[in-house]
């Protein structure tokens, strides 16, 4: 993600084609604009929920609004500023009454003091990185169960860690010590935690990352990119590890290089978005949808949302990507699901080209009550995959192994700048075992290929109506096998 640029003539070939489903879409997710107050431009980088329901919004140019009445059927929102001049927001993070703001520079705490609703006491909260360039962006998470937050560190240029700790990821504790946990980030696009507790960010394709992704954050890991193994000798009780060899593949390396952390979930390039950025969780119990405990993520370029799925296995987290929903107004930075379990999305088109045709916006996506017909969630098994359904699959080609198509491939790791997908393959479905309810498969691979993405065409599925899958995508990422 490249922020800092001036934005450019956009085109199909820039950006990559759509899925092509959006007409039917809207059927199930439509897509509402939230109005902005005149006079102020909100390229929204960054969301939270305050305990009485307001939406706190941070934006790329420093500013902070707090707003109401975002769940409204045709939304009138009412906005306050809270506060301003602060650089480049992408962390909001609200504790004892106070804000916890995740800038370019520095993690700030902001509070009003003397009850006027705007922030009159500004405090460090850490300061212990460096900062140089625009492109050095800054990621914050919310808390987690201890009241500790992170922070994930972009590069300089994506190519260099000249300011400090540039490329590393931060634990924040509640005293405010500044703990350095994971180096070898590239170039973030936000970070998180899955329904399990577990802490990811999004890693951008470029060097040493052919795609996309979403990484687990292990404390003393490495995240791939070696840039930033010149600030070891900086952190207590951990050691420099093994440069990776480029060229290689992250299954050789991982042997090579014991801290280096796999990817959870791969977006295969173009398909599934080009620069993912902020996610969320979905804890909406039902209002959203049939997606509960899933990811939702943005994607910058695309001006779309997708899903994700994670699970661990052998020790090693692992996942899926699904299509959600395209179509979009431009490039997306963040989102954030509201008390009424809608789907705010945020962002601009400042930096790069964009598919979205506007220069800034707010929108809103809402659950119209019907179900869709999707690919809910794929897990691994022994010998192939469990495939999930949000309505029940027909026996007919539900039952036919020709009816699950499934091709792998993989990347090479790599310092250069992303990379083609390589060592295609199309393991046969021996065998599938629709279940009795038709709402979910096991299917049975000839081979599964570990260091892989599995992508599944289930194009022949119907549902019991004769419908066909809204999206019929998903891509798995095989970093372990279960055994048996």
């Amino acid at each position: 993600m490249t922020l800092g640029l001036l934005a450019l003539p956009v085109c199909a070939e820039e950006v990559g084609e759509r899925w092509g489903t959006a007409d039917r879409e809207r059927e199930y997710y439509r897509v509402v604009d939230v109005p902005m107050p005149k006079g102020e431009v909100i390229e929204a980088g960054a969301f939270e929920v305050l305990p009485d329901g307001r939406i706190v919004v941070g934006t790329r140019r420093g500013d902070v609004f707090f707003v109401s009445g975002l769940d409204e059927v045709r939304p009138e929102p009412k906005y306050e500023k809270f506060a301003s001049g602060l650089d480049e927001i992408f962390g909001l993070a609200w504790k004892d009454d106070a804000l916890f703001v995740t800038h370019s520079a520095e993690l700030t705490k902001l509070k009003d003091t003397n009850g006027d609703g705007k922030a009159d006491l500004f405090e460090v909260v850490s300061d212990a990185w460096g900062y140089g360039s625009y492109h050095e962006y800054a990621f914050g998470s919310k808390f987690d169960p201890e009241g500790n937050l992170y922070v994930a560190l972009g590069l300089s240029m994506s190519y260099h860690s000249r300011q400090l700790f540039r490329g590393w990821g931060f634990k924040i504790t509640p005293e405010g010590k500044s703990i350095p946990i994971a180096s070898g980030m590239r170039s973030p696009g936000g970070i998180g935690f899955n329904e399990q507790g577990a802490l990811f960010y999004i890693e951008s394709q470029g060097p040493w990352n052919s795609s996309c992704s979403l990484k687990f954050v292990k404390e003393g890991g490495f995240m791939g990119h070696p840039a930033s193994y010149n600030w070891y000798p900086f952190v207590k009780n951990m050691e420099t590890p093994t440069e990776p060899n480029s060229g290689s593949s992250i299954l050789v390396e991982k042997e090579r290089v014991p801290e280096l952390v796999p990817y959870a979930v791969i977006f295969p390039y173009i398909r599934m978005g080009r620069s993912i950025t902020g996610f969320v969780l979905d804890e909406t119990k039902g209002k959203f949808g049939p997606f509960e405990n899933q990811i939702f993520l943005g994607d910058f370029t695309q001006s779309l949302i997708m899903r994700a799925t994670t699970e661990q296995v052998n020790g090693v987290w692992q996942g899926a990507c699904y299509p959600f929903r395209e179509e979009l107004s431009t490039g997306i930075l963040n989102i954030q699901f509201t008390p009424g379990g809608k789907l705010l999305a945020g962002g601009t088109n400042r930096g790069w080209p964009v598919r979205g045709l506007k220069p800034y916006a707010l929108e809103r996506l809402e659950w119209t009550g019907k179900m869709p017909f999707e690919i809910k969630e794929v897990t691994i098994t022994p010998d192939g995959f469990h495939l999930a359904f949000t309505k029940p699959v027909e026996s007919k080609s539900g039952s036919l192994p020709g009816s699950y198509q499934v091709k792998t491939f993989t990347h090479k790791y790599h310092q250069g700048y992303g990379g083609p997908e390589i060592d295609q393959t199309e393991p046969a479905v021996k065998s599938v075992k629709l279940a009795d309810d038709g709402l979910s498969a096991k299917i049975v691979l000839e081979t599964i290929k570990k260091g892989h993405v599995h992508e599944f065409d289930l194009e022949a599925l119907r549902d019991r109506d004769g419908g066909e899958l809204l999206h019929q995508h998903a891509y798995y990422t095989v970093n372990e096998v279960p055994g048996r």
